[in-house]
């Protein structure tokens, strides 16, 4: 069973005034077959968090530690850590033009695997996960995200979560930019991958998703920490009080009206957010 660790960790980030700390102090521990969920406002660090340990070279770590079954994941290159079995669903994934989703994912999956996959099994199992998240088998021969809804790129980042089979996936804002029915389809497709052996790390604004991935626990992040943990119920309360209570619980915030912290709200029924480009705010 596959266990991620974090321990301490800060992280900052350049800007034209010099560095600024972005996390103070993370802790936290996932093991395979948990599901977490963290929310919190805007700007309080959660994709800095999903960068840092995917090793994007805009954030610079300055302490702390992060392992994958004891092993370092901070002292290895991003290529390295895919192949020790993390993942990362982009909240914006980028479009590479010349390049089909078929020979993207064959390429990904004989690089993490170390050796191609046999084209008679490998034709069955991408077919598989295309069905199983409802796109048109033509998707395949298309050019990676290029020209895609927001929805189909959600998907295509779950379809890879699917056929790479990471032993740790996080999911940066993958309900953003999602319409109620695109949403669903792409819960029922993380929740098809749930077992024993992958944890899911789950970044999210919206109590909504949570509705169709129930979490084991949720976490509430602000200035770049940690303030809050709990179940699902934790998120109710969110939903219903926003954060205000809980960060002046914590000391932070004192002086913010409450109006100002609300939990936004996600796709109603009938939204079609996810026929256009995302429309979250990355944080």
């Amino acid at each position: 069973m596959a266990t991620l660790e974090i321990r301490d960790l800060h992280v900052s980030v350049d800007t034209e005034n010099g560095p600024k700390q972005i996390l103070r102090g993370v802790d936290l521990t996932i093991a395979g077959g948990q599901t977490h969920a963290i929310m919190g406002p805007n700007g309080s660090g959660k994709s800095t968090l999903a960068y840092s340990i995917a090793g994007h070279p805009k954030y610079n770590v300055t302490s702390g530690t992060v392992t994958l079954d004891g092993e370092d994941v901070l002292d290895m290159a991003v290529d390295e850590r895919a192949r020790a079995g993390l993942f990362l669903a982009m909240q914006y994934p980028v479009e590479v033009p010349g390049v089909s989703v078929a020979n993207f994912l064959r390429t990904a999956k004989t690089a993490i695997d170390g050796e191609a996959p046999k084209l008679r099994t490998w034709a069955g199992e991408l077919r598989s996960a295309m069905e199983k998240l409802q796109m048109d088998p033509a998707f395949a021969q298309r050019n990676v995200n290029e020209g895609f809804s927001g929805g189909e790129k959600k998907r295509h980042e779950i379809m890879q979560l699917e056929l790479l089979k990471p032993k740790m996936a996080i999911l940066d804002e993958t309900d953003s930019g999602l319409d109620i029915d695109a949403l669903r389809v792409v819960a029922d497709g993380v929740n098809a991958m749930l077992n024993p052996d992958l944890g899911i790390l789950l970044i999210t604004h919206y109590q909504r998703l949570l509705n169709y991935i129930t979490p084991d626990v949720v976490h509430v992040l602000a200035q770049g920490r940690i303030v809050k943990s709990g179940g699902k119920d934790l998120a109710l309360r969110l939903e219903e009080q926003g954060y205000g209570p809980i960060l002046r619980e914590a000391g932070l915030a004192p002086d913010v009206p409450d109006e100002a912290l609300l939990v936004p709200q996600g796709p109603e029924l009938g939204d079609h957010a996810g026929a256009g480009e995302p429309a979250g705010t990355r944080a």
